[in-house]
C-alpha cells in the first residue's frame, strides 16, 4: 500500500474549497481572534498568506476600507471558493496562486512591498521554516508587522495516535514547531520584537459524520489522496472509532514579530 510519505508534492495543494469553508469552524474562530491581534489603520496592503477559502480574509478586507488585500494560496481550489466568497469585494483583493515557499517580491509585483504579513492555519503545511520566515521577510516593508498562528508542537498527538493504532504512521506532511525554535529563526531573519506562546484549543464535535468529513477533508486529506476512493470513508472511520473522545487535540502557535526597520 502507498503510504503518504510516498505522496507527490501537489498532495500538499490538493483540497476543496467548498468542503474546506464548509466544515472549518475552527479555523475560522481562531483566525477573527488572532485577526484582532493585528493593528491597522485601515489604509495598508496586507498579504493573507495561506488565505484558504477567504472566510478569515473577508473579515480582514473589513478592517481595510482603504487597503488592499493580497490573499494568497498554493490550492486553486481554495482561492476559487475565496474568489467566490470575496466577490462583493471586488477591486480591493488581489488573488495570487503561489506556494509560500517559493515566495518572492516578484510573486506580488507592483504590490511589494507589503505593509503586513497575517496567516492563520497554514505554517504547520510548509516544511520549512527557515525558507518561510526568510521568504516572508523579503515581501514585507521595514517595520512590516507579521501576526501568524499554525500548529505547535504537541499539536494533534492524541489523534495521530489513533491514525498509528490503525497501522498508519505517518498521515501527512505537516511540522508542528515549538515556541523556541520558532522565535529563533524569526531572530535569525532578521524580525525584531518577538512574541511567540502556544496554547490548547481542543475541539469537540457532537456529530460523528462530521467529524469524519472533517477528518477526511483537512487532517486526513494528504494519506487519504494515497488510497483508492473506495477505501477512504472506511479508513477515516476507523480512526473515529479508534478515538477516546470525539475530540481533535489542537495546540496553536502564535506569533507576533515585526521586520527591521
Amino acid at each position: 500500500m502507498t503510504t503518504a510519505a510516498d505522496a507527490t508534492p501537489s498532495c500538499a495543494h490538493e483540497w476543496d474549497g467548498a468542503e474546506y469553508d464548509r466544515l472549518a469552524d475552527p479555523q475560522a474562530r481562531w483566525g477573527s481572534r488572532v485577526l484582532g491581534r493585528l493593528e491597522l489603520a485601515g489604509d495598508e496592503t496586507v498579504l493573507d498568506a495561506g488565505c484558504g477559502s477567504g472566510r478569515v480574509t473577508e473579515e480582514l478586507v473589513d478592517r481595510l476600507p482603504q487597503g488592499r488585500v493580497v490573499a494568497l494560496d498554493a490550492s486553486s481550489s481554495m482561492l476559487e471558493e475565496a474568489r467566490r466568497r470575496l466577490a462583493p469585494s471586488q477591486g480591493r483583493v488581489d488573488f495570487v496562486q503561489a506556494d509560500l515557499l517559493d515566495l518572492a517580491p516578484a510573486t506580488l509585483g507592483d504590490r511589494h512591498p507589503v505593509d503586513a504579513v497575517f496567516s492563520t492555519a497554514t505554517f504547520h503545511w510548509v516544511t520549512d521554516h527557515d525558507r518561510l520566515f526568510a521568504n516572508l521577510a523579503s515581501v514585507l516593508g521595514p517595520g512590516g508587522r507579521l501576526v501568524a498562528q499554525c500548529g505547535a508542537e504537541g499539536n494533534i498527538a492524541g489523534l495521530l495516535a489513533a491514525v498509528r493504532s490503525v497501522g498508519v504512521e505517518r498521515a501527512g506532511s505537516w511540522l508542528y514547531a515549538s515556541a523556541d525554535e520558532t522565535a529563533s529563526r524569526l531572530e535569525h531573519e532578521g524580525f525584531v520584537d518577538v512574541a511567540v506562546w502556544t496554547n490548547p484549543e481542543p475541539t469537540w464535535f457532537d456529530d460523528a459524520d462530521r467529524l469524519a468529513d472533517f477528518l477526511s477533508t483537512v487532517i486526513l486529506r494528504e494519506h487519504l489522496l494515497t488510497l483508492a476512493p473506495q477505501e477512504r470513508r472506511p479508513f477515516v472511520e476507523r480512526v473515529v472509532a479508534a478515538m477516546p473522545e470525539p475530540v481533535v487535540d489542537y495546540v496553536r502557535l502564535n506569533i507576533v514579530a515585526r521586520a527591521r526597520a
